[in-house]
């Protein structure tokens, strides 16, 4: 069932066994999980079911100065299905290694491991649409470089496309239809409202305050509440909320908002082949694209005592005419009808009449291969169900650039606060005070290094980059700032984190966190399929847990958690 806060009365009650604030990804897949059940679950959405302009300012922030990160409305769409409406749908998992303590990485290990996800990655990777859950090369797979042999890199792994998959669109059908689930849409969370008396004072969640753009105000009830509202808002909420905690809500060490996390990605460098190329995708037997992909491998990382890294070879920057390609060229012309969170790379680089003359030039004298481009671009992305994942253009002169995406390290002066200014509900704005370390820049230049160095060996390349404008190049679009990760981290010891194991906030009965805010460190992966994943786990453990149902309690009644 699919509902509007403005349809109901004012002040109404709503309850329920389990109460998800974000129908993204996490909320989405979480609620899946009762589909059919007896357990009511009640699934808040802050937006509609379209873009809204009023609805998205609520996202609206502030940057601390000098700090390159996106402004913070950016990439979180507030609308059923969340970041999924504009996601690019790399899925792949997390590596062992990035759930193993590393004494080179401050605050890395998590406390869980590989072997706890393991189960539940195959089904995430169902929900996503990326096909089997099988992230080595085939045999038959072209690689990327013939006869690359693997040393500190290996090419034998792959990252897996999504359609992409708009989670609202393809499982709104189910949603509507099962009678056990309710949505709400509209309906933004203002308030954690706790209880409890003497020292469980604060140690559970009585319900939620809830408000429309339109003045309309709900109240919730449920025996668990998730908030899965991204890594953002999140911390938002949980540091706005102190009605017995006047630090916020599971901020009794101070650690909601700190070691905020996205990953450092950039197009860099020159590589020249010596041997066949294959860097465009390859169709799975069940529909899926799929790409091979540098990955430093764990020795490496160890022996480097970096973090983790992968490579892809891209075609050359797109605003730079010299490029001589007619099909970039054309994207250059392209970039006022992109959406700004893709476009911005389309304005870098040389400018004026003598750039735009030489990428018309580059277009008439390949006039065939345009237009073969744009037909490509148009039957395979445009109106395709299952779109081709990305740009492949093998360049003129035969040297690509490298597209890098590497680890951040958690870091407890990069952070998310709340800033002096309300929103339109009277929720403080959240400040963000993104900030990167000097070994997240070492992780990519020792990988740089330590590829260049595997391409020698092999004979199969040459790698030519700017080791001393490295930074400058990682950082000049600023933060990845599409993934939010590790402001609200998993720890064992509440000192550490704000959640534990089971993404339960430390000190309280009741409330549950999924999502990449969970995160202890970042790994080198994309993280929809692991927040799917863990969205998954949870389900299991709220399944597991054994309460009244809410159609058990009498009307008014809230349930009582269990206190521990």
């Amino acid at each position: 069932m699919i509902l509007d806060i403005d349809a109901l009365d004012d002040g109404a009650l709503l309850q329920a066994d389990i109460c998800v604030a974000g129908a993204g990804a996490a909320g989405i897949a979480l609620a899946l999980q009762f589909e059919g059940t007896s357990t009511q679950v009640l699934l808040l959405e802050s937006g509609g079911e379209r873009a809204e302009a009023a609805t998205q300012a609520l996202a609206e922030g502030e940057l601390a100065p000098g700090c390159r990160h996106p402004p913070p409305h950016r990439y979180r769409p507030r609308r059923l299905g969340g970041a999924t409406t504009l996601w690019g749908g790399r899925c792949m998992p997390l590596d062992p290694i990035d759930f193993r303590v590393r004494d080179w990485v401050p605050l890395s290990g998590w406390p869980i491991g590989p072997d706890d996800l393991a189960p539940y990655y195959p089904a995430a990777n169902r929900l996503c649409e990326a096909g089997d859950f099988d992230y080595a090369a085939p045999q038959d797979m072209p690689p990327t470089l013939q006869g690359f042999v693997p040393g500190s890199f290996t090419q034998s792994a792959i990252e897996r496309f999504s359609c992409p998959t708009d989670f609202a669109a393809r499982y709104r059908l189910r949603l509507e239809a099962a009678a056990n689930i309710r949505i709400v849409l509209h309906a933004t969370v203002t308030e954690i409202r706790t209880r409890g008396q003497g020292q469980n004072q604060g140690r559970a969640v009585a319900g939620l305050g809830v408000r429309s753009l339109s003045g309309r105000r709900m109240r919730v009830r449920a025996q668990d509440y998730v908030l899965a509202t991204g890594g953002l808002e999140i911390p938002r909420l949980l540091l706005a909320s102190r009605d017995a905690h006047p630090n916020g809500v599971g901020n009794a060490h101070g650690m909601v908002g700190r070691t905020y996390m996205c990953h450092l990605a950039g197009t860099l460098g020159a590589v020249r082949p010596a041997v066949p190329v294959h860097h465009g995708y390859t169709l799975a037997p069940e529909g899926t694209y799929c790409r091979r992909r540098f990955a430093l491998r764990e020795a490496a990382q160890r022996r480097l005592r970096s973090g983790n890294m992968v490579a892809r070879l891209h075609h050359p920057q797109v605003t730079d005419p010299s490029h001589g390609s007619g099909p970039l060229s054309a994207l250059r012309f392209a970039a006022p009808f992109i959406t700004p969170e893709y476009a911005t790379r389309l304005r870098d680089g040389p400018s004026g009449a003598t750039a735009i003359a030489r990428h018309a030039a580059n277009i008439a004298a390949s006039p065939l291969e345009t237009a073969g481009f744009l037909l490509h671009w148009l039957r395979r992305r445009t109106l395709a169900a299952r779109k081709f994942p990305s740009i492949v253009v093998r360049p003129p002169g035969g040297v690509y650039s490298l597209d890098v995406h590497a680890e951040q390290v958690p870091n407890l002066d990069s952070r998310v606060t709340l800033a002096e200014g309300l929103d339109a509900l009277g929720l403080p704005r959240l400040r963000v005070d993104w900030r990167h370390l000097p070994a997240d820049i070492d992780t990519v230049r020792q990988g740089l290094r330590a590829l260049s160095a595997d391409f020698a060996a092999s004979g199969t390349a040459r790698l030519d980059w700017d080791e001393d404008g490295l930074e400058a190049a990682l950082l000049c679009h600023g933060a990845y700032g599409g993934h939010h990760i590790g402001t609200a981290r998993m720890s064992a010891d509440p000192r550490h984190g704000v959640v534990d194991a089971d993404c339960r906030v430390h000190g309280m009965a009741n409330l549950w966190i999924a999502g990449s805010a969970v995160f202890p460190t970042s790994g080198q992966a994309n993280p929809t399929l692991t927040i799917v994943a863990l969205a998954l786990r949870l389900a299991a453990r709220l399944r597991a847990a054994s309460r009244p149902p809410a159609s058990a309690l009498s009307p008014g009644q809230a349930p009582e958690p269990a206190m521990t």
